[in-house]
């Protein structure tokens, strides 16, 4: 439980700067550059993932269930998960639909993602790693929010068919994922 304790206190603190001191993260990039600060934040985010991993996976195991969850949960979890990749691809295609009207698809994409993740696993430990994925996603939106209504960007030219791209997109991403990298990678089969 230390390493997947270790792993979200290192991960959240990164992630949270913008939330918690935008101004003081504003000053580093300007004394480090973008690039390095990117480089800072990428190979700490990393760190704090691989090690979220390995706490998860070595604790899960042996963790008892705390209620039993409904079967339909499950299938509500792939739905959702599958909202979640499209909001994620979302977050990388210009001038979409989906990122105008949300503004913030990474993180609202974190958001469904965590909730999915709380309906079908009912663990000390799935509570702890996708409840703090939870609260620090809607932490994380609100305060982009606020930064946005303090500083509106500019208003955004849709391109007709990126939501679609976007769909496509982050619908491959979850097929890939669903069948291949989440046995794989976290020992669970998906479907």
């Amino acid at each position: 439980m230390t390493i997947l304790i270790l792993g979200l206190v290192l991960f959240f603190s990164v992630h949270s700067i913008r939330i918690v001191a935008d101004g003081w993260r504003s000053a580093q990039v300007a004394r480090m550059g973008l690039m390095p600060w990117k480089a800072l934040y990428a190979l700490l985010s990393i760190a704090g993932l691989a090690l979220m991993m390995w706490g998860y996976g070595t604790v899960r195991a042996g963790e008892p269930e705390l209620w039993a969850t409904p079967a339909l949960l499950r299938y509500v979890t792939t739905l959702l998960t599958l909202v979640a990749f499209i909001l994620w691809a979302a977050a990388y295609l210009p001038r979409n639909r989906i990122k105008a009207a949300l503004g913030h698809p990474m993180v609202a994409g974190v958001k469904v993602w965590a909730l999915a993740h709380l309906l079908s696993n009912a663990r000390a430990i799935d509570l702890l790693l996708f409840g703090t994925f939870l609260v620090w996603s809607a932490l994380s939106f609100r305060a982009a929010r606020q930064r946005d209504r303090a500083n509106p960007p500019p208003p955004m030219e849709i391109t007709g068919g990126n939501a679609l791209i976007a769909v496509v997109v982050g619908v491959f991403a979850w097929a890939v994922f669903a069948y291949y990298l989440h046995p794989l990678l976290i020992g669970v089969k998906v479907m």
